[in-house]
């Protein structure tokens, strides 16, 4: 087995739904070469060396959709391309990434695989796949292999690359309620939630509503206190210091104990609580005043610091953080005593996806020793109990024990301050009373914060924070979509989708055109190159001012790039004439079954994204496409040139909606009911020659427009006008009909 390799051919990344599913994948296509006549069951120990590096393959279900599927597989025989790709989920999964999808599919060639994995960032899919290689190489060969060092590089590149704890829970919740995202930075957490005219955007715990001002103002703690404590939200006595003896000399006014902290700092650097005696308020100055514009001198508030988060004003989660401390055992020091008891809890770590942080002594703690006569190397007496941190992080969920009270006032610092999305910290003893009544108060007012510690809390039930984020974002009525129309096909997509274009033109709305011809907005050509691709799409996708689009799609765009959109409201497909195309750079097959790509896999996939509420156009005269019609979760509209199509004429029958042709007029059946829009001779595009290709792109169009509940005026209009040479195309906008005015008589000219 020494000499076996496995070869990767290409890499073809899907960065929207294709034939293999709807979320972003990378397609990979493996050469294994010898190894074609090596399943797993003839080579000897592989199965065992497998489940000893990656005992997680217990979870993979497989095609027998049991626990231990795939291990049953591996045990019965199974080739190394099927293999690997449960190999890089596995790996993924370690990462830190979500669970994944994976499909191993042979081509015409013998040995060569294409191999399906989920993309959720395209720099870490394919270290996966080069470590996960090796991985497999190295098991085949019954070489050596550390999976422990491999997966570090991977889990540091997910960290730098992957949305964060805080941005993926909001990602998550608009996709609970299947509102699309577009992440616009490759490395950051800058996401779009929606398309066009109907998107939002947020930046980590940050929204398109957050306030420039408001987040201003919460970096200024002096100016928050003053602004919040004029409504009455109860603040610490305190101001702003000079230099470390007028802190001194605040510190004597206000009364020990103290806290020193930064005018404008974050994540609680450079914060010293309960001080009390100068020398403590001189060295905490002196930190203080490195991680701020200024220092502030306040009351210590006696109690416990918890972390309320508000969305749009209402209390969401809420959190209490607790003290940090070790207990002497007489033989280790106080470092050692923090690695063996604190650090060594599982839900710490230094990676965001941890709930709780690493302890370290940093300058604050060691003032916390000195103040007990300790230092990180000292050997505390045995039951003796040292105090470490005193505002560690918030791990306990409090989120039901909070007194209304609290949250009311907690919901009006939010307010008054502007912000949509607040982290309230606040000290008291029992959060579950009034703050007035144990003299707690409010300490700060954060704008973005993290959401882990209530995603993920230490302690306690994890809160739907990314849930309350989006529904304060978008109504219940509200899906971030606009309508989008997607048009696909072998011939004819591009003149359909410039008619429905018109159509929408016509409507009065602002609708955007992504075709081979290039974009336009409105009538406006903005781009002349082609445009019928993933970049096209995504482009009307971006612009706010879109209220309806149309995005023309080929099979070379849907096999190699994959559709622009997760879902659309009407997809089109025109016809599917297989001879008329050369796919073989995707080893398409005219025919095949299931493990090759046919084209009706290609052009099933515009269907497949079609909205339950939405509606696919299809040609009832191609077979093929026809058939397309019980794929479909929305509604169908069939299209036919002759209305006795037997597809045609049973769907209508069932009171379902057709589009054809009766006594050379264009009509609109449904059931019984008909409505006649324009002869044949009065659409421009059609001419006199009449030709079946060009009617049944018009009777497509129609199609979508109706699907779009446009009316049969713009509709009529739009049979008139589209393929005419506009010389003032504003002028053919319908606008809503007046109310009737009663006019004097003309006077007649002479």
């Amino acid at each position: 087995m020494k000499n076996k390799d496995i070869i990767f051919r290409d890499t073809i990344s899907l960065r929207g739904p294709s034939i293999w599913t709807y979320p972003p994948v990378i397609e990979t296509w493996i050469d294994i070469g010898e190894l074609e006549d090596y399943p797993s069951d003839k080579i000897p120990g592989l199965y065992e060396r497998l489940e000893s590096w990656l005992p997680g393959l217990i979870e993979h279900r497989c095609n027998y959709d049991v626990r231990g599927g795939f291990l049953q597989r591996l045990k019965e025989g199974t080739w190394p391309g099927h293999i690997l790709e449960h190999v890089v989920l596995e790996l993924m999964t370690l990462a830190g990434l979500p669970d994944g999808f994976g499909r191993t599919r042979e081509t015409t060639t013998r040995g060569v695989y294409k191999l399906v994995v989920s993309n959720f960032h395209e720099e870490c899919t394919r270290l996966a796949l080069d470590i996960g290689r090796e991985l497999l190489l190295a098991a085949i060969k019954d070489e050596p292999f550390d999976i422990a060092e491999a997966i570090k590089p991977l889990r540091r590149r997910v960290d730098r690359k992957y949305l964060g704890p805080s941005t993926a829970a909001i990602v998550n919740a608009a996709e609970a309620r299947k509102i699309p995202h577009i992440r616009l930075l490759e490395d950051g957490n800058l996401v779009q939630l929606g398309y066009g005219a109907a998107m939002r955007r947020i930046w980590t715990a940050e929204t398109d509503q957050t306030s420039a001002i408001a987040e201003t103002i919460s970096r200024d703690k002096d100016l928050t206190k003053e602004l919040i404590s004029s409504v009455g939200v109860p603040v610490p006595e305190g101001r702003e210091v000079d230099d470390a003896d007028d802190a001194c000399d605040a510190a004597e006014d206000i009364g020990y104990p103290v806290v020193v902290k930064p005018t404008d700092g974050n994540h609680g650097r450079g914060v010293f609580i309960d001080l009390m005696n100068a020398d403590d308020v001189r060295k905490a100055y002196a930190i203080a005043v490195e991680e701020g514009s200024g220092v502030l001198v306040e009351r210590s508030i006696q109690g416990i610091e918890h972390r309320l988060l508000v969305v749009g004003g209402k209390l969401v989660a809420a959190n209490r953080s607790d003290l940090i401390t070790v207990t002497g055992d007489g033989k280790h020091t106080v470092q050692e005593l923090i690695d063996r008891q604190v650090n060594t809890d599982p839900r710490r770590g230094n990676t965001e996806l941890h709930p709780l942080s690493i302890i370290k002594i940093d300058t604050a703690a060691n003032i916390e020793l000195e103040r007990q006569g300790l230092k990180a190397d000292a050997v505390p007496a045995k039951g003796r109990e040292v105090l470490i941190q005193r505002n560690a992080n918030h791990a306990f969920d409090c989120t039901d024990e909070v007194h209304p009270e609290t949250a009311q006032v907690a919901a009006l610092a939010a307010r008054v301050v502007g912000l949509d999305i607040a982290g309230i910290d606040l000290v008291c003893q029992d959060v579950s009373k009034p703050l007035a009544e144990q003299g707690g108060a409010i300490v700060e007012v954060n704008a973005g914060p993290s959401l882990l510690m209530h995603i993920k809390p230490g302690i306690g039930k994890p809160r739907p924070v990314g849930q309350a984020i989006v529904d304060n974002l978008f109504a219940q009525s509200e899906s971030g979509r606009v309508p989008l129309v997607g048009v696909t096909g072998t011939h004819g997509k591009n003149a359909v989708a410039k008619m429905v274009a018109h159509l929408i033109y016509l409507s009065g709305q602002q609708g955007g055109l992504a075709c081979k011809d290039g974009i336009y907005l409105g009538r406006r050509h903005v781009q002349k190159t082609d445009a019928a691709n993933w970049e096209g799409g995504r482009r009307l996708l971006l612009n706010r001012s879109i209220q309806a689009a149309v995005i023309e799609n080929g099979a070379p765009v849907i096999l190699g790039e994959g559709l622009a959109y997760d879902r659309c409201s009407v997809g089109v497909v025109t016809n599917i004439v297989s001879a008329d195309e050369d796919l073989s750079r995707w080893d398409v097959q005219p025919t095949g079954g299931e493990y090759y790509t046919t084209p009706r896999s290609i052009y099933r996939t515009q269907v497949d994204v079609v909205l339950p509420s939405g509606h696919a156009v299809l040609n009832a005269e191609d077979e093929l496409v026809a058939d397309f019609a019980e794929l479909c979760d929305g509604e169908v509209i069939f299209f036919a040139c002759d209305p006795t199509n037997p597809t045609l004429a049973a769907h209508i029958a069932a009171g379902k909606r057709g589009v054809t042709v009766v006594d050379n007029r264009i009509v609109l059946r449904s059931g019984n009911e008909e409505t006649r829009l324009s002869r044949l001779v009065d659409a421009p595009y059609i001419g006199k020659a009449k030709q079946a290709k060009n009617i049944a792109n018009v009777l497509a169009g129609i199609a979508a427009g109706w699907a779009m509940g446009l009316s049969q005026e713009v509709m009529t209009t739009g049979l008139k006008t589209f393929g005419l040479e506009l010389a003032d195309p504003a002028s053919l906008i319908l606008q809503p009909a007046k109310k009737s005015q009663t006019k004097k008589p003309a006077t007649a000219r002479k």
